[in-house]
């Protein structure tokens, strides 16, 4: 049977140790004077060396001839703290401590994993270290020190190991794939190496894995093995984010990724090493922002959802900045030239608005001559009454509060809920009678906010805003002769001309959203 790479090529010498030389260094110059501690305490990330240095440092005290063969050497113990975990075994180890190693100078004992000791069987450990007898040597290796504790620590000699450095990695993966006759390219070296992640037995681990497939290693076999998104769809995916026109595209190419195979975590994994060097470049805080958030996808409840909810909101977070000013820029010219006496004109250019002011004019004017004609004529109430009778005639309450819920009811969402706000903002909403009826583009939207917990977050909000419980009714508009328009309470303040030409923006977002109310983000 072979032998795997990272096992055949294991350092067997201090100096072929490859990208620890403050911890080396530090350890030879002991050797050579012969200053040897009772205790070391090996610290840092899997596979970057730490029981390959303990494994050497236990051969070099006694002087004996590294091998590859376990348990050559009765006076060098290995023990998997994983496995051998409870105080039975400290005990075990504490009582054959005190004999005599039988054939070097000192009996090593490594311990891996060490903080997978119990709390029974490290107080067990602790008298051994405080006074260990003059033969004894202990090599502690974990990769979570902060599960140790203070007064292990402090009676050993802690060395702290590095992730190992690409160029280091890449160095000696070439030098390895030369001894095994593999013909690799630079590009699938750097995949490879960007793979590990700061671990070399990992990255040896999948040139092994590689090298067993094929003697010629080119970047395209690295990517179908890993998984690895191609970098031209991250980068289609970054322009799209970049242009912020084209919302349609953006969730059609992570549609795409998904059918792939590829998961949200690794999508939003390369996306932000992709934009990283431009958070160097230009530090935006709508760039922040995002890569904060990208960071987050992997703990989100449902990672894909909350990705296209992020990338789709950046995007119109972008769109709606040149909204917020007026439309267009002709109007309020126009308006303010006109005399303040005539306040009927300006709304003239919209015919849904003139509507309702215009019959609630009506309304007044025929409520306050029905009062006028039944009253008896005094002077005193005159001239007071004329005031007092238009107030309550030209308002509806009840329609004024339909038009805060929704507004308040988003707001709110939106700083204690804020996945769930991004969903209810792209719905269109229809308030009735104790009811609110939300139009969503897409089937997954209303899955999402027909849960029993998203509905009932929203019923009670509503609730707290308006004062009375709601009933929420969640539809799915296939086109926009289905989806009904906004109600008056939930329309826009400033409604644009009806014979103006279509925002290209607009409609865009109405392709993928369904025509829902944009709001402010």
């Amino acid at each position: 049977m072979g032998k795997a790479l990272y096992r055949k090529y294991r350092s067997k010498r201090l100096d072929e140790v490859v990208g620890q030389s403050h911890i080396t260094a530090t350890l030879s110059n002991a050797l050579q004077s012969g200053k040897i501690s009772h205790a070391y305490l090996f610290t840092g990330p899997h596979g970057v060396g730490k029981t390959s240095v303990a494994r050497i440092l236990a051969h070099e005290v006694n002087q004996f001839p590294y091998t590859d063969e376990a348990g050559t050497y009765m006076d060098i113990i290995e023990i998997d703290a994983a496995s051998n975990r409870r105080i039975d075994e400290i005990r075990d180890l504490r009582d054959h401590i005190h004999s005599a190693p039988t054939a070097g100078k000192y009996k090593v004992y490594i311990i891996d994993e060490v903080h997978m000791l119990t709390k029974e069987a490290f107080n067990a450990l602790l008298k051994t270290l405080e006074e260990p007898p003059q033969h004894v040597v202990f090599i502690l290796a974990t990769t979570e020190p902060h599960k140790l504790p203070e007064t292990i620590i402090s009676r050993t000699q802690r060395f702290s190991f590095r992730p190992i450095s690409q160029q280091d990695a890449k160095r000696h993966l070439q030098y390895l794939a030369k001894q095994e006759s593999v013909d690799i390219t630079d590009d699938a070296l750097e995949l490879i190496v960007q793979s590990g992640n700061g671990s070399f037995r990992d990255a040896i681990s999948l040139l092994d894995q590689l090298a067993s497939t094929s003697t010629s290693i080119n970047a395209e076999q690295v990517r179908d093995t890993l998984g690895i998104i191609p970098s031209e769809a991250i980068a289609r995916l970054a322009d799209s984010l970049e242009s912020g026109t084209d919302t349609a595209s953006l969730v059609e190419q992570l549609s795409d990724l998904r059918h792939q195979g590829f998961q949200a975590p690794q999508i939003a994994q390369q996306l932000l090493h992709y934009l990283r060097p431009q958070l160097v470049q230009s530090a935006s805080s709508d760039m922040r922002t995002l890569m904060s958030a990208l960071i987050q996808i992997p703990l989100a409840r449902d990672p894909a959802i909350a990705l296209e909810l992020l990338l789709v909101g950046h995007v119109l977070g972008d769109q709606n900045k040149p909204q917020q000013q007026p439309t267009p820029a002709k109007e309020p010219a126009a308006t303010a030239a006109k005399p303040p006496a005539q306040p009927t004109e300006p709304q003239s250019t919209s015919p849904k608005s003139t509507k309702k002011p215009a019959a609630a004019k009506e309304t007044a004017s025929s409520t306050t001559a029905s009062d006028e004609a039944a009253q008896p004529a005094n002077s005193t109430q005159t001239a007071g009454t004329p005031d007092d009778s238009k107030a309550p005639a030209a308002e509806n309450p009840t329609a004024a509060t339909h038009a805060d819920i929704w507004p308040q009811t988003l707001e709110q969402l939106r700083t204690s809920h804020n996945t769930l706000y991004g969903i209810a903002r792209m719905a269109r909403t229809d308030i009735g009678a104790g009811t609110l009826t939300l139009f969503f583009r897409f089937p997954f939207h209303k899955k999402r906010m027909n849960e029993p917990k998203n509905k009932q977050i929203l019923m009670d909000i509503m609730q707290r805003v308006s004062g009375q419980p709601w009933n929420v009714d969640c539809q799915v508009a296939k086109d926009q002769a289905q989806s009904p328009a906004p109600s008056p309470a939930a329309a826009p303040a400033s409604p644009a001309p009806s014979n103006a030409t279509p925002d290209p923006t607009l409609q865009n977002i109405s392709s993928v959203f369904g025509g829902a109310e944009v709001l402010d983000s």
